[in-house]
């Protein structure tokens, strides 16, 4: 088995000039560091840096990819959005819409994160890595065609899939989004087709406020094709083990996949800045373990992890590290600095009780 791992220098290099996310800058508000974004580039690269660190970089398949191709993005993106996109990075950076401020160059990092999306998923399809992780930066799972949203700039998931179907490599894909916040983009874009399954497992009433019901079940032909998990805040290591057993596995075993892609974020995280959830790095590593299962069962294994949010420069490299090791079956690890301090902030058994009887009533409306 060999697990591939694409990534770009230029990814750690995009930035959101001088700007403040959600809270205003003048009077007594300094700036935030790092150009003002919670999704700064540190997460990325200490992660990256870290599995240099273990050795276990020297148990993957590394691999940069050429950035996407105007065909590969106008299968998502219209061309008025690109162009405008693309004149604004050439003029210096700006903001298309609010949450998505980029600097100058945006436009070509951006397509190089989504071209890393498109070679993992290339690259399992052909055979020539069995799974595969990308380190895509900025992200794209809020990303509409036509609207930049929540730090992501291109729809990276959506371009790679798009890429692979049109290539006839791939068919039916489930696109499962474990990060804390709802995958409003990938829904967006695939609510009124059947050949995606759309799964988000997410922190109810976080970004964006105005999606992510568990109602919102698809449109046309594509009802039924959407599901939406949303956890109350406070749910840890076996509320998400749960969700995946009972909700997740069943509805990708009843699709039979092709192709399997992950929209991996690390923000549920419980020391996330921008979320409430309790979720650890061996949550991560179980949830991986799990779904790398399910692609083994269905579609012979093929599993494409593409890197999305996640705010805490510290914890996010032990959680992508986890995660990386068991999608790579590696024995290497970096030990949780912090397990013993998140096991005791778990839920008890009454609240985790809660939980469970509230993802059992979620699924039952689906």
């Amino acid at each position: 088995m060999t697990t591939g791992f694409f990534w770009d220098e230029t990814c750690f290099w995009h930035a959101g000039g001088n700007y403040a996310f959600t809270v205003p800058v003048g009077g007594l508000v300094q700036p935030m560091a790092a150009g003002g974004l919670p999704e700064n580039p540190e997460t990325k690269r200490r992660l990256k840096n870290l599995l240099q660190v273990t050795g276990l970089t020297g148990e993957l398949d590394v691999r940069g990819a050429p950035a996407a191709t105007r065909e590969e993005l106008l299968r998502v993106h219209p061309a008025r959005y690109l162009d405008r996109f693309k004149a604004l990075s050439d003029a210096g950076g700006g903001e298309i819409t609010r949450a998505a401020p980029f600097a100058a160059g945006g436009y070509e990092i951006a397509a190089q994160s989504a071209g890393l999306a498109v070679a993992a998923v290339e690259a399992v399809m052909s055979g020539a890595v069995t799974n595969a992780y990308a380190l895509s930066r900025p992200p794209g799972h809020h990303c509409l065609p036509d609207h930049p949203n929540g730090f992501c700039l291109m729809a990276n998931i959506a371009i790679a899939i798009e890429a692979a179907q049109a290539k006839g490599t791939a068919e039916r894909v489930v696109v499962l989004d474990w990060d804390v916040h709802h995958g409003n983009g990938t829904e967006a874009i695939y609510y009124e087709r059947d050949d995606v399954l759309t799964i988000s497992v997410h922190q109810e009433g976080n970004f964006p406020l105005d999606t992510g019901a568990v109602e919102d079940r698809g449109a046309g032909t594509g009802k039924g094709f959407n599901v939406n998990l949303p956890l109350p805040a406070g749910a840890g290591h076996t509320a998400y083990l749960h969700a995946m057993d009972t909700v997740i596995l069943p509805q990708i075993a009843a699709f039979q996949p092709d192709l399997i892609i992950v929209a991996c974020g690390f923000d549920a995280a419980a020391i996330d800045p921008l979320a409430r959830m309790l979720a650890t790095a061996d949550t991560f590593r179980e949830m991986t373990l799990r779904i790398k299962a399910a692609a083994e069962t269905h579609c012979d294994g093929r599993l494409v992890l593409v890197h999305e949010g996640g705010y805490s420069e510290f914890y996010v490299p032990f959680c992508g590290h986890a995660t990386i090791a068991a999608l790579c079956g590696s024995s290497i690890t970096a030990p949780d600095p912090i397990a013993k301090n998140l096991a005791i902030r778990q839920p008890g058994p009454r609240f985790d009780a809660f939980l469970r009887a509230e993802i059992d009533y979620l699924a039952g409306k689906l």
